[in-house]
């Protein structure tokens, strides 16, 4: 049916539940909505996000950070179903109603502020080049999906495994590090 057609008596009477039960759990059909993409689509990401805070910024690099965190994020989006159902579905209607905006406001929202969170602190230790962290972070979520965004448009999309997500994830970490780098210090520079 559709988000926008879909209603909360239809979703009871396929539930097999009341609609007053169904209300007791969610107020609205955008609150229900919000917890199955929470659970279905977007948990992955939010917990991914959660352990870029996770380490010791002493023990382990930029790099490893978003090498586990490109990693996590890739398994999900390219051998997940369910996250790939709910993705395509939020795309077809986002045009239609504020569904775009309650699955970004679900999930990818606060995982994109802990990356430019992340990010911000390696400008300031001079580790990437200095420039706007949210639009680096947008940056680098581009590079990381872009070998699975076709996965979207196909009907019946075949399992990656786990070494071809190390190495797209492996491929974007070193595309966006080499072009987000900070610029060399001339030689004379390094001698003070």
């Amino acid at each position: 049916m559709g988000y926008e057609r879909a209603s909360m008596n239809e979703l009871s009477k396929r539930l097999g539940g009341s609609k007053a039960t169904l209300y007791s759990y969610f107020s609205s059909k955008e609150e229900l909505f919000t917890a199955v993409i929470h659970a279905y689509a977007t948990q992955h990401l939010t917990e991914a996000a959660e352990e870029l805070t996770a380490y010791d910024d002493k023990t382990e690099t930029l790099e490893d950070k978003l090498m586990r965190f490109g990693k996590r994020m890739l398994k999900v989006l390219v051998n997940d179903n369910s996250a790939l159902s709910v993705y395509r579905m939020v795309v077809g209607e986002a045009g239609h109603s504020d569904i775009g905006t309650l699955f970004y406001e679900s999930g990818p929202r606060a995982s994109i502020e802990k990356l430019s969170a992340l990010l911000a602190g390696a400008m300031d230790r001079e580790e990437l080049r200095v420039g706007d962290p949210y639009i680096r972070a947008l940056q680098f979520l581009a590079l990381l999906t872009a070998e699975t965004e076709v996965r979207i448009y196909q009907r019946q999309s075949q399992p990656v495994s786990l070494a071809r997500i190390h190495e797209m994830t492996r491929c974007a970490v070193n595309l966006f590090l080499y072009g987000a780098a900070p610029p060399a210090r001339p030689a004379s520079a390094n001698l003070k």
